[in-house]
Parts: structure tokens; C-alpha cells; sequence
């Protein structure tokens, strides 16, 4: 299996339905090369070994991901046989009674399940440190973070470890990790897949899960799997056409795209993070769409202020779920959190049903812009990968992480109040060799055009190519920008 690293997920499951190799190879490979990379970069915290051997020898189905080795990260999706802990100490001892409905889904298009990746406590940094696990780095770069929250599963699949890994997104934290590990990484549409049975909507639907992958088919193929509600769930997305993985052999057509290099708050972009942008812009114009620069015209700060309270809110709300309302001992959340939280617990009930009314406003003058343009265009962050403890979780600051938070993130999280699909392309690497994502958002319910474009994009600017110095087969094109 020296060849395993040449294959997305779906190519893997081919040489398994072919015969060419088994599911145990395919499990021995991933395992070694988590042996290899894993002792320096902490992407997998927890190892399910026993119960992916005993998984593979029962008999993988017989389904789009057959005998592809998987990964889970340590949020939301539960795994039944070990602790969804939500890299907290707090939920250290969390054993779950079943699979979440994803993780059933995914175990049934034959993926295997060989360990769960590390988070940020609750998912509230953009970086990927817990007081539970450690720290998680960037095979591009060790002393830089592989971004947040997914961090643990974007550096597992830059590695090599796997091909694709559960990710979720509550205010970027897909496409952040995707931008900073030259991955592809699409949020999708709000309710697109289920968070049942133990939960109805994540972040008062701010949040979803996919995966990051390093291919556009695998992220559409997955997407067939997970997609639909199930019994009970609040509301669910209007359903497809057909199949997403269908829709990639049509072309998106001639769209109009808009870009932005500027950040709608007003902070500092990174030079490289506008030279992408400016160059996917120039991609895009080749490719035949209509381009020109633009933005949604709304109030930034006021999405920024109302991101901030819901995300108090929910800090909290994690913590009563266990204390049933009062505030941890010492010890048992990180300092970040605990002041978070005590800043979520301030907050009065009207407060949070009109802040979420302001939040639906805003949303519908970001929709508006949608009804010129197609796609939106812009820097995935603001900022070029940041070095480890950027984001301090051992400060109880909230005012100043918040400051960081905004200066880094400015474009990915309105589209989690807003419940669009927006991916994190890697087209573009500076001068350091390091990967620098674009951001495409797409109206709401419209993954299928987005990941059209996508795929017209892959096909334009290959990146499966790219591989980082910690991995096994690192690329000698990663240093070239563009």
C-alpha cells in the first residue's frame, strides 16, 4: 500500500470493490501512517483500532466508501464505545447510548472508523488547543496551528493519515482548517444533514457537519451520504435534484461572481490572503463567469456582535447541560471558556430571542446581494495561518480573543447565521509554501452549483498534488505560489 496516499477516498473503495486490495490493508496502511506523523502533530486523540479491526473482519458494506479508513471528530457526532468528551474535562466520562444518526450513515456507506481527531473546547477557537488533548499542528508547518475547530481531522487528512474526516462548522470551522492545510472543505446549507437524535440544531443553526477532504468528489460523495433529517428534526433543507456527485459532470454554466478583498468589518486583510483572491477572481474570468468586485451591503458589526452572543449563549448552555445551570470548579473548563460562559450566563432569555431576530435581518440583506450575484468570492481568512497559542485559551480576556477571532475570521462566519453553502478552495500557496483557501459562497440551498464550480476549479488548478513536509508523500511543488 505504498500507492494508498495516490487515492481519494472514493478511489480507495474502488480498488476494494475491484478486489485489487482489502479493506485490512487499506486499515493497516492509514494505521501506520498515523504511527508515523501522529506522535507530531496530535491529530488523533483517542485510537479505535480494536473496534476497526473488528469492523473490517465482520464485513464492510458494500457502499460508495467501502473499506475506506475514516476519522471522527471529537464534537457533536457521537461513536458509540467511547466518550464524546467535546475536548472538555467536563464531558471527559460522556459515554453516548448509540451512534449519532451521521456516524450510523457513514459507517453504512462502508466507512471505517479508526479514532476520533482533536477539537478546541466546545469548538469555540479557531485553533486547535485543548487542555484535554494538547496541541494539534500544521504538517505544513509545526509551530503554526492547522486552524480550528477541525483542526485534528485537517491535519490527519494533509498527512496522509486518511482521505477525508468529519468536520464541523459553527463559524468557520470546516473551511478554516481546509485554508490553513490546502484542503478542500464545503459548509453546507443549514439542516442539510441531521444532528440527531441528541440534538435538534447546533448553535440555534449556526452549525453543521461534513467533512474536510482533498477532493471536490469525495466532499460530494459524502454528502449523498449524510444529507436528509431524521424524524423529529426541526425543520431540514430542501432536498437535491440528484445526486451531488451526479451534479459534477455538469459544468455550473456562465456565473456571476462577485469578489471582495476587503474584510465587510474594516480589519486588515494579510497580503497573501488578498493576492489569492485577486488571482481565484482572475481563475474564475479565464473560465468564462462574469466577474467583477462587490459586497453585500449590511451591517458587519452587528452580525459580529450577535455571532459573539450566541456563541456566549451556547458556552453556557454546554456547561448547564451538566451542572444544570451552575458555574464548573476549577479546573474542569478551560479559563477562556468559563469566562465565556459566565458572560452567556448574563444574558436574559429576551435578549437572545431578539439578538437571533437581528441576526434573521441581516441575513435577509446578505440574501439580497444573492439575487444579483451567484457566488461570493473572498479570502477564506483574513489572516495567513497563525502560530500556536495565537488564540489563548488560558486567558480569560474575552474582549481581546474576541478581538483576534474578528481579525482572522471576518468572512466565514455570516454565512453560518446565514445558512448558506460556502467551501474553502486551495488554489492559491505564498511564497513560504504555505496554502492560502478562497472562499465561495453560493445561495442558500444551491451546494449543487457551488460544487460545480468547485469541481471546474479543481480541474483548472489541481491541487491533490500538494503534499506537506509531514506526510509521506510531500509535494516538491509546495513551495510555488498560485
Amino acid at each position: 500500500m505504498n500507492e494508498y496516499e495516490q487515492y481519494d477516498a472514493l478511489g480507495l473503495a474502488e480498488l476494494v470493490q475491484r478486489g485489487e486490495v482489502s479493506a485490512l490493508e487499506l486499515l493497516q496502511a492509514s494505521l501506520e501512517r498515523q504511527a508515523r506523523h501522529n506522535p507530531q502533530l496530535n491529530a488523533v486523540v483517542t485510537s479505535l483500532e480494536g473496534a476497526a479491526r473488528a469492523q473490517v473482519n465482520a464485513g464492510v458494506p458494500d457502499g460508495p466508501f467501502q473499506g475506506v479508513p475514516f476519522l471522527v471528530k471529537e464534537l457533536v457526532a457521537s461513536v458509540l464505545g467511547t466518550p464524546t468528551t467535546f475536548a472538555s474535562r467536563l464531558y471527559a466520562h460522556n459515554m453516548p447510548a448509540s451512534d449519532s444518526e451521521i456516524v450510523v450513515r457513514m459507517r453504512g456507506a462502508g466507512l471505517v472508523i479508526t479514532g476520533k481527531t482533536n477539537s478546541p473546547e466546545f469548538g469555540l477557537s479557531p485553533t486547535t488547543e485543548s487542555a484535554l488533548y494538547g496541541v494539534t499542528r500544521n504538517p505544513w508547518q509545526l509551530d503554526l496551528t492547522p486552524g480550528g475547530s477541525s483542526g485534528g481531522s485537517a491535519a490527519a487528512v494533509a498527512s496522509g493519515i486518511v482521505p477525508m474526516a468529519h468536520a464541523t462548522d459553527g463559524g468557520g470551522s470546516i473551511r478554516i482548517p481546509a485554508s490553513c492545510c490546502g484542503l478542500f472543505g464545503l459548509k453546507p446549507t443549514r439542516a442539510r444533514s441531521t444532528a440527531g437524535p441528541e440534538g435538534g440544531e447546533g448553535l440555534s443553526g449556526l452549525a453543521q457537519q461534513h467533512v474536510v477532504s482533498r477532493t471536490v468528489r469525495d466532499s460530494a460523495a459524502l454528502l449523498d451520504v449524510i444529507a436528509g433529517p431524521m424524524p423529529g428534526d426541526p425543520y431540514q433543507a430542501v432536498p437535491p435534484h440528484r445526486p451531488y456527485r451526479q451534479e459534477l459532470v455538469r459544468a455550473p454554466g456562465r456565473l456571476r461572481i462577485a469578489f471582495a478583498d476587503t474584510a465587510p468589518t474594516g480589519v486588515a486583510v494579510d497580503a497573501a490572503c488578498v493576492a489569492a483572491v485577486r488571482d481565484a477572481a482572475r481563475l474564475c474570468e479565464h473560465l468564462g463567469h462574469h466577474v467583477e468586485q462587490a459586497s453585500p451591503d449590511y451591517d458587519a458589526h452587528a452580525l459580529e456582535h450577535g455571532f459573539e452572543m450566541v456563541f456566549a449563549a451556547n458556552a453556557m448552555a454546554n456547561i448547564a447541560r451538566v451542572t444544570g445551570g451552575d458555574m464548573p470548579g476549577p479546573g474542569l473548563v478551560e479559563p477562556l471558556t468559563y469566562a465565556l460562559a459566565e458572560r452567556g450566563r448574563s444574558i436574559t432569555a429576551a435578549q437572545y430571542i431578539l439578538n437571533l431576530h437581528g441576526l434573521h435581518r441581516q441575513s435577509r440583506r446578505i440574501a439580497t446581494f444573492f439575487e444579483t450575484y451567484d457566488i461570493w468570492l473572498t479570502p477564506t481568512l483574513a489572516q495567513t495561518p497563525r502560530p500556536i497559542n495565537h488564540f489563548d485559551i488560558h486567558s480569560g480576556d474575552v474582549d481581546q480573543w474576541m478581538r483576534a477571532l474578528g481579525a482572522y475570521l471576518p468572512f466565514t462566519y455570516p454565512f453560518n447565521i446565514t445558512g448558506q453553502p460556502a467551501a474553502s478552495v486551495p488554489l492559491y500557496w505564498d511564497a513560504q509554501g504555505l496554502p492560502i483557501g478562497c472562499q465561495f459562497a453560493a445561495r442558500y440551498g444551491q451546494e449543487d452549483m457551488l460544487l460545480q464550480l468547485c469541481a471546474q476549479l479543481e480541474q483548472a488548478r489541481p491541487w491533490f498534488h500538494r503534499r506537506p513536509p509531514h506526510s509521506d508523500s510531500a509535494s516538491t511543488t509546495a513551495g510555488q505560489s498560485g
